[in-house]
């Protein structure tokens, strides 16, 4: 029997992992081992490793690494922890393969290790562009440290391909994250407004905002901006803000974040809603704001606007549904304004695909035996240099 081993660190990439895990645990020809790590592991960003845990899939090992400071010196110490830490768990385990899925820091400290120790990646969400985020350059070098490449678009899948990468290894399949718009029955409006306490008469607003880790600045000037925009839109919605990841200065933010619920009683503050509890509430919002790639993958097939702000998510492929805007109060106002008086319901989202966590897990199945460490660099065409 195959073993394969996934690694989550955070609310969101559990979320999107999910269907993917279900399949491989519910699988006979393979053992799942899932590895916990980062924001999962920390009371202050909510002890999402429970979240697991209520799902019913077991845990293979928990590995805490973060630190409990806010700079990237501390990012950089974490990500030298966690390379120590899985060193030691991936040698306990005879993997014949790793999923990793997205650009976080850990994620790139466990693809070195991985590398290291000569177990076969298998990388989601490769080929993506985020030029606001050090997240960047982890992508694209988690790309190189792997076998088998998913990507969302067949933008990112070319990209990975001008990496280097041989073609036969790498596939679009969508992004995943929308498998579960697709195949979860979602609460209804009332469910989620007794949920969470909100007030009937008034429509909902969905705000995830995280530090651009590519600024010099330690962004406190566009979240005190972001909050005084919705200081004059609470009057007429409920706002959820679902808190910073734990990002240099994510922790000064979400100081802010829990001073501007506990001073407004139609305010709310989470550090996670889940998943499912996260989709549903998106589904019944006016609009999504902040700078989440959930704004940009899946929030559009709801046909909800999502406000993006800044360059944390430039690059990204969009749909016509998403608003760009600064971080300043003028350009926040006008892009909502844009989002409340326009209809987005017939929206394409250019990142759905079909059955995508089936067909990832059939790809891997089919390849599982034939993975090799030893790559050839996959040269194409250059003209006009």
């Amino acid at each position: 029997m195959r073993t394969i081993g996934i690694v989550t660190g955070t609310r969101a990439d559990y979320g999107i992992l999910k269907p993917l895990i279900k399949r491989i645990h519910d699988s006979e020809e393979v053992e799942l081992k899932i590895f916990v790590t980062g924001m999962h592991l920390s009371q202050e960003f909510g002890m999402t490793v429970n979240e697991i845990k209520n799902d019913g899939f077991p845990i293979a090992e928990e590995i805490e690494i973060l630190l409990s400071s806010d700079s990237k010196r501390a990012m950089v110490k974490s990500m030298g922890l966690a390379m120590i830490s899985f060193s030691e768990v991936l040698e306990r385990y005879n993997l014949d393969l790793i999923v990793i899925l997205g650009d976080r820091f850990e994620a790139l400290a466990v693809a070195i290790t991985a590398n290291t120790l000569s177990i076969p990646i298998a990388h989601i969400h490769g080929g993506e562009t985020t030029e606001g985020a050090i997240d960047e350059g982890f992508r694209h070098a988690i790309t190189k440290f792997s076998q088998l490449h998913f990507a969302s678009t067949d933008e990112y899948k070319k990209r990975i391909i001008q990496l280097g990468e041989n073609p036969n290894n790498v596939y679009n399949v969508g992004a995943m994250g929308i498998e579960n718009i697709k195949t979860l029955s979602l609460l209804e409006r009332d469910e989620v407004y007794k949920k969470y306490n909100l007030n009937k008469s008034k429509d909902l607003i969905i705000c995830t905002y995280h530090p651009e880790t590519m600024l010099n600045s330690n962004g406190i000037k566009e979240v005190e901006a972001l909050i005084e925009v919705l200081e004059n839109y609470k009057k007429n919605y409920n706002i959820i803000i679902t808190k910073s990841n734990a990002d240099a200065n994510g922790r000064i933010f979400n100081e802010l974040w829990d001073r501007f619920a506990n001073e407004n009683e139609d305010v709310h503050s989470y550090f996670s809603l889940g998943m499912y509890n996260y989709l549903s509430a998106v589904s019944h919002s006016k609009f999504v704001i902040g700078n989440s790639s959930s704004g940009i993958i899946e929030v559009p097939s709801f046909g909800v606007p999502t406000i993006n702000i800044g360059n944390r998510q430039k690059g990204r492929v969009q749909a016509n549904s998403i608003i760009n805007s600064n971080a300043s109060v003028a350009g926040l106002t006008n892009a909502i304004e844009t989002a409340i008086n326009s209809d987005y319901s017939n929206v394409q989202n250019p990142y759905e695909g079909e059955f995508t966590s089936k067909n990832i897990f059939q790809i891997i199945m089919s390849n599982i035996d034939n993975l090799y460490m030893e790559k050839s660099f996959y040269d194409i065409e250059v003209k006009n240099l």
